[in-house]
């Protein structure tokens, strides 16, 4: 069988876990296609994965290859794979039963989407996990509509830098609060109203708003209970929010977290083609480097996404 590389991790622990293993190449199943990877992201539930405790990765389940999204090229199809050629340069969020740090990913048919022929295949990496979070959170839970008003906490982060643009492209009037290090950026990604949340508190510096879109939980999530309007709703990518008792019933809640869908994706994907939404990559790093790719992830103050180079 030929093989290939790809980082596992063994055991749970921190980003040391993470080793550069050969394996054997996998070949695609009836409705699969194998695409050889160019680059994938790295995303906050990669690390927590690592860590340990999260619910759906146990420890009779490892090894396995983080990695929940990807950009490549088609390799390879099954006997009913449909939809694609060889050669096609696709992106996928993957399910949770394969990953992305590695050379070759067979991955469902139903689950891939074209790339965006103007971009790169890191920037086009950058996209699936993160601006499926971002849609379904603004539209699916939050049933976000052209004319209304939407506060989105951490709007400088992968997740958030794609919720501005998003809401924005649908028609919102859009804050966000941020570090001083994002204000610019912030704007630049077209926010009506930015808000150093260090130095204001943003339910003082901004009118109601029909949805919060919460990327930050804590003290942040309880106070935006006091800036959603009668009928609005907070939706949280943290869990279900706590609705405090003093709160009306009216102020909807929803926590949720995202899931695959081809459909979305290419219509984000539609919309990066027509210059409408930008992919902000804050560093590449080559595969071998997932682990300080992970560290930056989790310790460092980040603008957009980080991506790792595959090919």
């Amino acid at each position: 069988m030929p093989k290939m590389m790809a980082i596992r991790m063994h055991e749970f622990g921190d980003a040391d876990v993470l080793r550069l293993d050969q394996i054997e190449r996998p070949s695609p199943g009836e409705n699969e296609v194998l695409v050889k990877v160019a680059a994938a992201s790295v995303n906050p539930v990669d690390w927590k994965i690592r860590k340990g405790g999260y619910p759906a990765v146990e420890q009779s389940d490892l090894p396995i290859v983080p990695g929940r999204d990807l950009a490549g090229t088609v390799e390879a199809l099954g006997r009913e794979a449909t939809g694609f050629a060889s050669g096609d340069r696709v992106i996928a969020f993957l399910d949770m039963k394969r990953g992305g740090y590695e050379e070759y990913v067979a991955v469902p048919a139903a689950l891939l989407t074209k790339m965006p022929s103007s971009i790169s295949f890191e920037e086009a990496a950058a996209i699936p996990l993160a601006a499926m979070t971002a849609w379904q959170g603004l539209f699916d839970h939050g049933r976000l509509r052209s004319g209304q008003r939407v506060l989105i906490h951490g709007g400088g982060g992968g997740v958030g830098h794609f919720a501005i643009q998003f809401a924005k492209a649908k028609g919102a009037w859009v804050a966000t609060t941020v570090s001083g290090l994002d204000i610019d950026l912030a704007r630049r990604l077209g926010a009506d109203q930015v808000i150093d949340y260090k130095s204001e508190r943003f339910e003082e510096a901004l009118d109601p708003v029909d949805m919060v879109f919460d990327l930050v939980g804590g003290e942040t999530q309880k106070r935006s209970f006091g800036v959603v309007k009668n009928g609005g709703i907070l939706v949280s990518t943290l869990g279900e929010p706590e609705r405090p008792d003093t709160v009306s019933d009216n102020i909807g809640i929803a926590g949720y977290m995202a899931k695959p869908n081809a459909d979305q994706l290419h219509e984000v994907a539609d919309l990066i083609e027509q210059g409408q939404v930008k992919v902000l990559l804050h560093k590449v790093f080559p595969l071998d480097k997932a682990a300080d790719a992970q560290r930056t992830l989790e310790n460092e103050h980040v603008q957009g996404k980080i991506v790792l180079s595959v090919d």
